[in-house]
């Protein structure tokens, strides 16, 4: 069965997204760059609500933007034909290889695991993220810890009411003081 995974930068005060709304930049790090490429090459579908959807279409057409160095064209051409899947109430229509969920979070990841299928369900951005994990449905959890506190903003975890307990699967220390942490959920 496929795995769901939940891999995104965290401030070391635990949020993506600082108090000014803005996703909490990674370092400039080749090495760090390479894991998340290699992450996504383990992908088979992306799992999305609106706001990474619109912060991420610019890897749609990034390919024609000539300032682009040949790791971001990498990454470009990995991210544009992988399958996503947007949660959405507001939007009516999306573009490149995406798709709009036809029903709810559980019933997606229910459809997408018993599919036929290579690759892991990726899951980004912490609402849509907070709310696979209220569902017990996150069996990996993958944070790329950045040097930096930010004193608030949208928290990697969400809030829970359950103990969820984690079984450590690795764990890499970059140049830029980076730490990539990868725990699996007990069961």
């Amino acid at each position: 069965m496929r795995s769901v995974t939940y891999s995104m930068g965290v401030s070391l005060d635990g949020y993506i997204v600082g108090p000014d709304a803005k996703i909490i930049p990674a370092p400039p790090d080749e090495e760090v760059w390479q894991l998340v490429k290699d992450e996504i090459r383990g992908v088979g579908v992306h799992l999305m609500g609106r706001r990474l959807y619109e912060t991420m279409l610019y890897w749609e057409t990034a390919d024609q933007d000539p300032p682009l160095d040949d790791s971001e064209l990498e990454w470009a051409a990995l991210w544009k034909p992988l399958p996503k899947v947007v949660f959405s109430t507001t939007l009516s229509a999306v573009q490149g290889n995406a798709r709009l969920a036809s029903g709810g979070l559980a019933e997606e990841i229910i459809r997408l695991r018993a599919e036929p299928g290579e690759g892991d369900i990726a899951i980004g951005g912490a609402t849509l993220a907070a709310e696979a994990a209220a569902l017990g449905l996150i069996d990996e959890y993958r944070a790329r810890v950045y040097p930096v506190l930010v004193g608030g903003g949208t928290p990697y975890f969400p809030k829970r009411e359950r103990r969820v307990d984690l079984e450590l699967v690795e764990t890499r220390t970059f140049s830029s003081s980076v730490v990539y942490l990868r725990y699996r959920v007990a069961r």
